[in-house]
């Protein structure tokens, strides 16, 4: 999966999904993007050498109960660019998951929207982790480009009643904008994807300028978790299947966290 991915090629950074908008992805560039990760510093010396807490660093985070959800960093990838304002590997709160779900909405206007962003405030949302993904650097043209990214964001909700709910407005919201689905999630039917098709990069934005952008959003849920999950690249050769795949990783984690290798 990982080796189907590098094929893909995204000269520019997503501000993606929830920050940026459900169909509106927002292209910039990443050149000094910070993709460092703080690490834990021990307080006391062990009797035995303990494991360097950096070591793993670059799989992301995981402090909390919802960061250890987030799928750590496969091989193949890194940490990703920041997302919006939130950096790549973060968690918030409430109110902030609040407003990060009410941007996917920034596609609708009138009262598609005010509808939207009710049915959110009624989610119960506790909180929300989020990261970023991209595949290593790739030099085409004497630039170097990412191939593609991903982002994904696990929202805790109030119990299992909302978190069905949530994602069914997520759904719902992507059908609404009359998105084409995407392929299925083997071996988790609590989950749904569906391709987007970009406009073309902006002149000037680098190689392959006059190639249109394609993505994929993916939305699951698993207990009191509802999992959204975005990718970029160039719609020639996007592949949704490698997506899918990173996609069913995530929720097998989430499944299995102790299990993950």
């Amino acid at each position: 999966m990982r080796s189907v991915l590098t094929g893909v090629v995204l000269p520019a950074v997503l501000v993606v999904g929830s920050v940026g908008g459900a169909a509106a992805y927002t292209v910039v560039t990443v050149g000094d993007a910070d993709r460092t990760v703080p690490t834990t510093v021990w307080a006391e010396p062990a009797k035995e050498p303990a494991n360097d807490p950096a070591a793993e660093a670059w799989r992301g985070q995981a402090s909390t109960p919802l960061g250890k959800l987030l799928l750590p960093v496969p091989d193949g990838f890194r940490l990703g660019p920041d997302i919006g304002e939130h950096g790549n590997d973060v968690e918030l709160n409430a109110q902030q998951a609040i407003a990060v779900m009410k941007e996917w909405g920034s596609g609708l206007s009138g009262k598609n929207r005010r509808e939207y962003e009710k049915r959110v405030n009624r989610l119960g949302l506790r909180g929300i982790a989020l990261r970023s993904y991209a595949t290593e650097f790739a030099e085409r043209g004497g630039v170097y480009e990412d191939d593609v990214v991903v982002t994904i964001e696990l929202t805790r909700v109030k119990d299992k009643a909302r978190v069905r709910e949530a994602y069914e407005v997520q759904t719902g919201l992507a059908k609404m904008l009359k998105l084409s689905k995407g392929p299925k999630i083997t071996g988790h039917r609590n989950s749904a994807c569906f391709l987007v098709e970009q406009d073309k990069r902006a002149e000037g934005e680098g190689p392959g300028e006059d190639e249109r952008l394609g993505g994929m959003q993916c939305f699951a849920y698993d207990a009191e978790v509802l999992v959204s999950v975005e990718a970029q690249g160039t719609a020639a050769s996007f592949d949704e299947n490698a997506v899918a795949d990173l996609v069913q990783e995530q929720l097998d984690h989430i499944a299995s966290p102790g299990e993950y290798v």
